[in-house]
């Protein structure tokens, strides 16, 4: 079984906190889920996959600005700050450092559960030492 990891960082690209789907869902499904534990800030990085109108509503709704370019399959363009999402590097930064864990990054536990158990010793453990 594969699974996709959606993740909310702060400023500095530690992880607040997780949500796992199959890989075959979509993206809207983890945005979703992770609406309410967003956490006080200004901006929110994002990648193509979760460009929806009513996520950026539901963004702005809670004060919180999207920096989220459009999908190519967008017919209006949508602007957004280049320079800040140039920071979204930290975020893959932070995926790379879950994966410096051999075990999330082989999958050797094949239960979703204990997998996102994995995920959530690895990222205890990577930012509290």
């Amino acid at each position: 079984m594969n699974t996709k990891l959606h993740a909310v960082t702060d400023q500095n690209g530690r992880p607040l906190s997780f949500f796992m789907t199959a890989v075959q869902v979509s993206d809207y499904i983890g945005a979703a889920a992770l609406l309410d534990s967003l956490p006080m800030a200004q901006w929110m990085l994002e990648d193509r996959g979760y460009d929806a109108d009513w996520f950026r509503d539901a963004l702005e709704e809670k004060g919180i600005k999207p920096c989220i370019p459009g999908r190519k399959s967008r017919g209006k363009p949508v602007k957004y700050d280049k320079r800040k999402y140039k920071r979204r590097n930290r975020i893959e930064i932070m995926f790379g450092r879950l994966k410096d864990w051999r075990r999330v990054a082989t999958r050797y536990d094949r239960s979703p559960t204990v997998f996102f158990s994995a995920i959530c010793l690895a990222a205890t453990l990577m930012f509290w030492l």
